[in-house]
């Protein structure tokens, strides 16, 4: 305890245009390399680049959603550094006035506290290329279709104090961009990534520590690893007697550490100056209005709603809210089956999870449909079937073997209910085990999970939990 780690957040987010920032260039991810690059995109002499109206509208769209401050008046700016994948050599940004300014998100943390995260500001950009080591021996390719790429860049206040509190936030950021439908979150694509600055300092020191940016990590997993490697690594510097230099650095996964990049540049090393091609960009109230009035619930909301309209545990709502699509596929199963929400989220967040996560699909391609889901859920609260044997009716479902009802009948799932067959059937156990009745009845009560047991074995897992308890005790008590 005797550090303190200090982290803020840079997210790159692209946003979901069909074109690119200042041309009609596509966006589409996976086109042959080189064949998404316009002459606007590669800066050739005489073009000029257009701003991208919906760029705009969704910058917008994430400031109202983070309640920051929208600039009536902002600019874009040349951002000049040499790169291969920059084939201007100056990157097209926004610099002193971005279009959305302070804003705040509040995030949960494991713990169940929440914690509030200061946004400092997000501004348009456009993006790189990329390049590419793979494939050439000893050589690099350039791939210029990314070139153009609307950018959203969030920044947050070094308000983070661990790599769990960095990830929490990122995860909140993730989630609510999605739901906004401005950028999908593929952080595989590189659709979604961020650069972490990360220091150290004593605790109870006021004076920020000098910090290190980790460069475009995608994944949230390399994101925890990147920052807790580096917080070591500094701590471990100090204390020896060195010092930490101000530079980039990259995070390599195979050994899970941190190695420099460049030193780190400041502001005035990339000689900012608003771009002359370019007006200031003037977002009226109007238009204000008319990007509010199509926001969707955002995450936070639906998930105190849930708390409050189905009575379910904070965990579960954060679970649930995760995505848009997850929320949505739970309220579809509540809607047409109308269960117990509770029952309802767990076979979402354990069952269905468990398969999708297995097959690397999403919710949206779910192979059990909201329908035959509710359906499966209706027959575990009549007591058709027990939630044992529920699990077999889900593993048919998943694999298209027909509907709830066909699989029962043809598998012959239905659950024993009947009384007197159950009544029989314990009969039967306790004449076949005579010194396990006496040991029960001597004192060892944990023995009667071994005559559930065997119950449940004769039957095939069928028989109702409840009713065998309760005539299963009423028999061992003589």
């Amino acid at each position: 305890m005797e550090w303190e780690t200090v982290i803020g957040l840079e997210i790159h987010a692209q946003l979901l245009t069909k074109s690119k920032i200042f041309s009609g260039a596509s966006t589409a991810f996976g086109a042959e390399p080189n064949t998404q690059a316009c002459a606007i995109d590669l800066g050739f002499p005489g073009v000029l680049p257009v701003l991208n109206r919906d760029a705009v509208r969704m910058a917008i769209k994430f400031g109202l959603g983070v309640g920051a401050e929208i600039a009536n008046e902002s600019v874009f700016a040349r951002k000049n550094y040499f790169y291969p994948d920059l084939p201007k050599g100056y990157q097209i940004s926004q610099y002193e006035l971005p279009i959305v300014g302070k804003g705040l998100i509040d995030v949960q943390l494991e713990d169940g506290t929440t914690k509030r995260i200061h946004i400092t500001r997000a501004h348009l950009e456009e993006d790189a290329g990329k390049s590419l080591h793979e494939d050439f021996h000893g050589l690099s390719g350039i791939d210029l279709n990314r070139a153009g790429t609307p950018l959203l860049e969030i920044v947050s206040e070094p308000d983070m104090r661990s790599a769990k509190e960095a990830i929490a936030y990122l995860k909140a950021i993730h989630s609510l961009v999605r739901y906004l439908e401005i950028c999908d979150g593929n952080m595989q694509e590189g659709s979604f990534r961020c650069d972490a600055n990360v220091s150290v300092r004593r605790m109870g020191d006021s004076k920020l520590g000098t910090r290190c940016e980790l460069k475009n990590i995608n994944s949230f997993r390399f994101v925890e690893r990147a920052i807790n490697f580096e917080v070591e690594r500094q701590i471990a510097l100090i204390e020896s007697g060195g010092k930490v230099a101000q530079e980039t650095r990259l995070y390599d996964p195979n050994k899970n550490e941190t190695r420099p990049m460049r030193s780190k540049e400041e502001a005035n090393d990339y000689r900012y100056f608003p771009d002359p091609d370019l007006l200031p960009v003037i977002v009226t109230q109007a238009m204000i209005a008319e990007v509010q009035n199509d926001l969707p619930e955002l995450p936070h909301q639906k998930r105190q709603r849930f708390i409050t309209q189905y009575a379910l545990t904070p965990y579960d709502a954060d679970l649930l809210v995760t995505s848009r699509a997850l929320a949505m596929y739970f309220e579809t199963v509540i809607q047409e089956s109308k269960v117990q929400p509770k029952l309802a989220a767990n076979w979402i967040m354990g069952e269905l999870s468990a398969a999708l996560n297995k097959a690397n699909l999403d919710i949206i391609d779910s192979p059990v449909s909201t329908e035959q889901l509710a359906q499966l859920l209706q027959r575990i609260e009549d007591d058709t079937i027990s939630g044992k044997i529920a699990k077999t009716v889900f593993e048919a479902l998943w694999n298209g073997e027909g509907s709830v009802d066909e699989i029962i009948e043809k598998q012959g799932l239905k659950q024993v209910t009947d009384t007197s067959a159950i009544a029989n059937l314990i009969d039967q156990i306790i004449q076949e085990n005579p010194g396990q009745v006496a040991d029960y009845r001597a004192g060892k009560d944990k023995l009667f999970g071994f005559f559930v047991g065997q119950a449940m074995k004769a039957s095939g897992g069928k028989i109702n939990p409840q009713q065998l308890n309760q005539l299963l005790k009423e028999k061992l008590a003589g």
